[in-house]
């Protein structure tokens, strides 16, 4: 057990026949005493202080661990985001491609119904055309043939009895 103030203070040491000088022992016992009593106290205040900054080393280290427990949550929910993210942009490209090739097969249908509408036109065309000629060829060989000449001969008659009666 280690010695305190008082333990010094209260020692009393034995006479012997030419012994130490008292008033000198006494006062190097003062001196050690209130040496001791610094040391004590400075050893108390130094308990303290390591006591505190104990204290404050376990705060810190729960900050640290909250910030690494924060970090690592935070590192998780980015990486779930950018997991979310890439699935939804997969989706948006997905969607995108099927209205490209509904866009892509409704023009081609809608080409092919012009297309066959513009050959359905070409056909009545030709074919208009053909009737439309053989009409004007049946014209002309009516103009053509002997029979308005025989018209004509009877109009100019027919003119002359007109003329005649009135």
């Amino acid at each position: 057990m280690p010695l305190t103030p008082l333990d010094i203070h209260n020692k009393e040491f034995t006479r012997a026949f030419r012994g130490y000088d008292e008033d000198e022992v006494n006062e190097f016992l003062d001196q050690v005493i209130k040496d001791y009593e610094a040391v004590l106290r400075e050893k108390k205040d130094l308990f303290e202080q390591v006591a505190n900054l104990e204290e404050k080393l376990d705060h810190f280290n729960n900050i640290e661990e909250t910030l690494n427990k924060s970090i690592l949550v935070a590192q998780e929910a980015a990486e779930e985001l950018r997991r979310n993210a890439q699935k939804e942009s997969q989706l948006i490209v997905k969607e995108a491609e099927k209205n490209a090739n509904r866009i892509v097969n409704d023009a081609l249908t809608k080409s092919r119904k012009v297309m066959m509408e513009m050959e359905e036109l070409k056909k009545q065309a030709s074919v208009y055309k053909m009737r439309f000629k053989m009409l004007i060829e049946a014209q002309l060989e009516m103009l053509q043939t002997d029979d308005w000449d025989s018209f004509d001969e009877e109009q100019t008659t027919d003119e002359h009895v007109f003329e005649e009666k009135v």
